[in-house]
């Protein structure tokens, strides 16, 4: 049974609008190497934030599962319907440990549960939804949005190389586990922020590819930078590798998410708004 009926309401509707009221808006990449429940808490703790507006998301590794359900929860539910969706999805994944013969039949099964894939892939979805994977025979990174998402990209985006094996889309084979910073950048461009869900610090690696030759500004205005990241992920990493995921486990990461978001809204990242996008030698997408 899905989370939220399959259908968008008026409420729906203008409940993700108002998710804007002060143009606070901000794309997320959320990175493989950001631990599942930690992704979880930060989200969650973005969602207390009336002033806060998302429009879109791009994940690679098990966080391509979450950022699906989060685009679902709110095209069907608002903010409320994100959260009910995040969380039904985490028990989903603790009940689904215990029983599932391999991680790929558990995967599979908690994202057909969980989310219906039209509803994301719709023109008029609240969020722009951007899976990576990396082509098993190639190594190439392929970004999967809009008309060209499906369940198995999203599958395909959480499948561990070498462990698990790779999933067939098109004819061709993809997996995860691929670096989300080797993309080009997809996200919305409407945003007035960029931030970043990792779990190491030292993401920057990536000068903007739109800098103009001749001038010191974007062909496509610069977004500010920010960086969420779990100290801890080391701990964490091994944790959905388990044959069984405690819930108690689950919620403190989750809980460790929610303040380190909690902590970069206290610090008022939005006043860099009053900066002009220039110099973009100096920024990092």
């Amino acid at each position: 049974m899905l989370t939220q009926p399959a259908m968008r309401t008026d409420q729906a509707i203008a409940s993700v609008a108002n998710l804007g009221a002060e143009d606070r808006t901000i794309d997320i990449v959320l990175a493989n190497d950001a631990h599942g429940a930690f992704v979880w808490g930060v989200l969650d703790r973005l969602l207390d934030e009336p002033s806060c507006s998302v429009s879109g998301v791009t994940a690679s590794g098990f966080a391509a599962m979450e950022a699906a359900v989060f685009a679902y929860g709110l095209s069907v539910g608002g903010r409320r319907g994100a959260r009910t969706a995040l969380a039904n999805f985490w028990r989903r994944v603790c009940h689904a440990s215990v029983f599932a013969d391999d991680r790929a039949s558990l995967l599979r099964s908690v994202v057909e549960q969980s989310i219906d894939i039209e509803q994301i892939r719709v023109e008029r979805s609240p969020v722009k939804l951007c899976v990576q994977t990396v082509n098993a025979r190639t190594d190439a990174v392929k970004v999967f949005t809009g008309s060209q998402l499906s369940i198995d990209a999203i599958i395909a985006a959480a499948t561990i190389p070498f462990l698990s094996l790779p999933v067939e889309i098109d004819g061709d084979i993809y997996w995860g586990d691929g670096d989300v910073f080797q993309a080009p950048p997809v996200l919305a461009t409407e945003a007035r922020h960029r931030l970043i869900v990792t779990g190491r610090p030292s993401v920057f690696t990536t000068p903007c590819p739109d800098r103009s030759t001749a001038a010191d500004h974007c062909l496509t205005k610069c977004a500010p930078v920010h960086t969420i990241f779990d100290s801890r992920y080391r701990a964490g990493a091994p944790l959905l590798l388990r044959p069984w995921i405690d819930w108690g486990e689950l919620t403190e990461m989750r809980d460790r998410g929610r303040q380190r978001a909690a902590d970069w809204l206290a610090a008022d990242p939005f006043r860099a708004d009053e900066t002009p996008a220039s110099n973009c030698e100096r920024r990092y997408i």
